[in-house]
């Protein structure tokens, strides 16, 4: 990987101390790093988190949780709860499907759900996705609509570049370079009208 240089100011153990740093040996470790940042841009750019999704998931996984406590801590013992224990085990599996449905359809590759920007009324929020498959050094960041039926849905955009542009060979993230790139696709997401169907 290319070394760059990330400390122009001259302080280099303030800015060594809060540097994100990843194992480049880890894709999930780089990725998480990447996907972290990407999210402090958003939301700097006025862009609010939208945790809807984050928190039916949690709620489906508490239910998931307590039926399996239920069932293994039910009064009777085995023979007698077989019927008790059947429709646990049916409603485990049922609201396992459901949160697996709901990741799938809805969720996919995104990193960041979000509202529109505060005080506008031209634009719709975001939905912010990551790929970086295993044994690839090449990042896809997208950003579409989180509502693409309305009129005021930007046309959705993204870019895949090597992540070797963004790290040191110490695997200290280079966040300024990071920054531009993707501030840059949010400004080309802003300006790019969406096409008439």
């Amino acid at each position: 990987m290319p070394e760059n240089k990330g400390d122009t100011s001259g302080s280099g153990t303030a800015t060594t101390k809060n540097a994100k740093k990843a194992n480049l040996l880890d894709h999930h470790s780089i990725k998480h790093i990447l996907d972290e940042s990407v999210t402090e841009i958003v939301t700097s750019r006025g862009y609010v988190e939208d945790v809807r999704m984050s928190n039916i998931k949690l709620v489906l996984g508490m239910i998931i949780i307590i039926i399996a406590l239920v069932a293994q801590f039910y009064r009777k013992k085995f023979p007698e709860n077989r019927d008790f224990l059947i429709g646990c085990i049916v409603l485990y599996i049922g609201f396992n499907a459901l949160l697996h449905l709901i990741m799938y359809t809805k969720e996919k590759n995104a990193i960041l759900f979000t509202y529109p920007p505060v005080g506008s009324f031209n634009c719709t929020g975001l939905v912010v996705s990551s790929k970086l498959p295993r044994f690839s050094d090449l990042y896809t960041l997208g950003i579409a609509s989180a509502d693409p039926e309305s009129i005021s849905a930007g046309k959705s955009v993204q870019f895949t570049k090597s992540v070797t542009q963004w790290f040191t060979k110490d695997g200290v993230l280079v966040e300024g370079l990071f920054w531009k790139d993707v501030d840059g696709l949010i400004n080309e997401y802003a300006r790019e009208p969406k096409k008439n169907k």
